[in-house]
């Protein structure tokens, strides 16, 4: 099935769920932050991604998270939807409930409970049988530090020739495999930075934006470093994408979605707690934070 084609170029943040003291999605909570994330020139949001804790919402949370997202996204920005399920038949039916309601783009984070069979055989029957059925574009997803599998560069070219797979976000961080993937994709296919600790290179290789956990705290930072790597101005990029590595990796290998948490109540926003077990950060690990965004002049 093809689709309408979409533009992913821009910086988009995979945005936390936020959660009340009971446990359950604070919708006020996410209303507020999106107030504060649509001043900025963010070219849209990714919702229920690994940020947004998606393994640990149950479908009908999903598809009411989603219903409330796209109220609370203007109609110029895309909204990615996280659809990638453990089956492709769940995957399926999750892609086209978030389509009616009124998703642009499925963002697929590969299969991996039965790792060891997760090869290129079965990865690329999955993402074609999905793209077959998808009423809208879909996008790869390649996250190795969660999933344990990683896409290959030929796996992802392969999947590129496929007119509904429209690009590819891609958190691993190889700087040669992600060249070697835009170098030989067809024309036209999108490729992200997953991470906002890679985006100038990834940017300078081809790369047209990326879905970044820091664009939730400094969504400022990130498009300017984005405008500055298009624009050539290599010494400000370099500069500027220096400053931001050490508070990227503090809100994701280090602290993960616990840190990204903790920083955006440092930032005025509404972060709320993790769902267990993962388990907010302790005090000494949150002034340890405090410090790096201070230092990054995020704070």
């Amino acid at each position: 099935m093809t689709q309408k084609a979409v533009s992913m170029a821009g910086i988009f943040p995979p945005i936390p769920t936020p959660f009340d003291a009971a446990g359950e999605i604070d919708f006020k909570a996410l209303a507020s932050n999106f107030q504060k994330w649509n001043a900025f020139p963010l070219a849209g949001y990714a919702v229920l991604g690994t940020n947004g804790e998606m393994p640990y919402l149950s479908d009908a949370e999903k598809l009411t998270y989603f219903e409330a997202a796209r109220k609370l996204i203007p109609s110029g920005k895309l909204f990615m939807a996280g659809c990638g399920c453990e089956s492709t038949h769940s995957t399926i039916a999750l892609v086209k409930k978030a389509a009616s309601l009124g998703a642009d783009v499925a963002l697929l984070i590969n299969p991996s409970y039965y790792k060891s069979k997760m090869d290129n055989a079965a990865l690329t029957d999955y993402y074609r049988r999905v793209a077959d059925a998808s009423p809208i574009p879909v996008s790869v997803y390649n996250m190795p530090a969660n999933t344990m599998v990683d896409l290959s560069a030929d796996l992802i070219v392969t999947l590129s020739a496929h007119p509904n797979i429209a690009g590819a976000k891609d958190s691993g961080g190889n700087l040669a495999k992600l060249g070697e993937i835009i170098r030989n994709c067809r024309p036209g296919f999108q490729v992200l930075a997953g991470s906002a600790g890679f985006l100038y290179p990834a940017v300078c290789l081809g790369a047209v934006g990326g879905v970044l956990a820091l664009a939730n705290i400094a969504p400022q930072q990130c498009c300017d470093l984005l405008n500055l790597a298009t624009q050539g101005r290599h010494s400000d990029a370099k500069a500027l994408q220096l400053r931001l590595i050490a508070p990227n990796t503090a809100v994701t290998a280090r602290f993960g979605v616990p840190g990204l948490k903790a920083a955006m109540a440092m930032v005025g926003l509404v972060g709320g707690n993790p769902r267990s077990p993962l388990q907010p950060l302790a005090a000494e690990q949150r002034e340890t934070l405090r410090r790096i965004l201070t230092e990054a002049e995020i704070l």
